[in-house]
């Protein structure tokens, strides 16, 4: 693995003629990633020469691009914390994340984070770069995550997001029996105006929209499988909280501990395109067994 992240192209017959600037906007790299290159360490070449991006391509020329080296965030302290890795390259890293950690450190916990182990496992594997989180989950939701490793790759990432290209599908368990086999939950989503923390369904918030489709039905709760159109925090458990049906576990959002002690929320499988070859990319994780044990639950009386 090279100590700076890079990306090479062999100039094409139909890229024959273009600037670099205007090659390197259709390749996704943005201005302030010119930017960083220009001023922070980094450099363009053509066939091993510097040059910058008023340089006009020909075909058969090899166009580098190498980008500033990059360094953990301060306070981001590397941790040997286990790391449930689904898939690697040198590009992107998809991990299983168990319930009861951050992706993130927060003020209530500062250490023990999924970020505080990427830290660790990048000191290990010599990789100079600091955490590049495409998709978050809540403390207490399990399941899928995507990383970048790079702040290209990161940015690439984020516009597939936001062209809805990240798919994301979860698996969950909701209190109660819904009436419909499928349905879409659109309801726009801000902060509760009492709490930090908590969100709910008002007219003033963001779009959200939420699809489900029924997995199973149990006398007490509903088995669900739940795709997300947007990623607004909290967004499942708020939009199922306002159905009336809250996760199971979810306290916050009013459902029962009763059955488990966690939001019933896993990020079950995820889909996007590799941001480098352009390869369809797909991954899919179990159940974790406190939401086995619900599958597996004699039905209540």
């Amino acid at each position: 693995m090279t100590s700076q992240f890079h990306l090479q192209w062999i100039v094409s017959e139909i890229d024959s003629g273009m600037l670099i600037k205007d090659f390197l906007k259709e390749a996704g790299v943005s201005k302030t990633a010119l930017t960083d290159i220009k001023f922070n360490g980094g450099s363009i070449r053509v066939n091993n020469q510097d040059v910058t991006v008023r340089y006009r391509l020909i075909e058969g020329e090899k166009l580098t691009v190498i980008f500033p080296m990059e360094h953990p965030s301060e306070g981001l302290r590397g941790e040997d914390i286990s790391i449930e890795i689904i898939y690697e390259d040198e590009h992107v890293l998809v991990v299983n994340k168990p319930a009861g950690i951050n992706t993130i450190p927060s003020r209530e916990h500062p250490s023990g984070s999924l970020a505080n182990a990427l830290v660790g496992y990048y000191d290990k594997i010599n990789l100079k770069a600091t955490t590049h989180i495409v998709t978050r989950l809540d403390r207490d939701t399990s399941g899928i995550v995507l990383i970048a490793k790079h702040r290209h790759i990161h940015h690439l990432l984020s516009k597939q997001q936001q062209n809805g290209f990240v798919r994301r599908t979860y698996e969950a368990f909701a209190g109660g029996n819904l009436e419909e086999d499928t349905g879409i939950i659109d309801e726009p989503i801000g902060r509760k105006t009492d709490s930090i923390i908590e969100r709910e369904v008002r007219s003033d918030g963001q779009y959200a929209c939420t699809y489900y489709s029924i997995i199973e039905r149990n006398i007490a709760f509903t088995h669900l499988r739940l795709r997300l159109e947007t990623g607004r925090t909290h967004q499942i458990r708020v939009h199922m909280s306002y159905l009336g049906h809250p996760l199971l576990g979810d306290d916050l959002y009013g459902g029962s501990t009763a059955l488990i002690k966690r939001q019933a929320l896993h990020c079950k499988e995820i889909n996007f395109i590799h941001p480098i070859n352009g390869q369809e990319m797909g991954f899919c994780v179990p159940l974790p067994e406190d939401m086995i044990e619900l599958v597996k639950a004699e039905p209540l009386s």
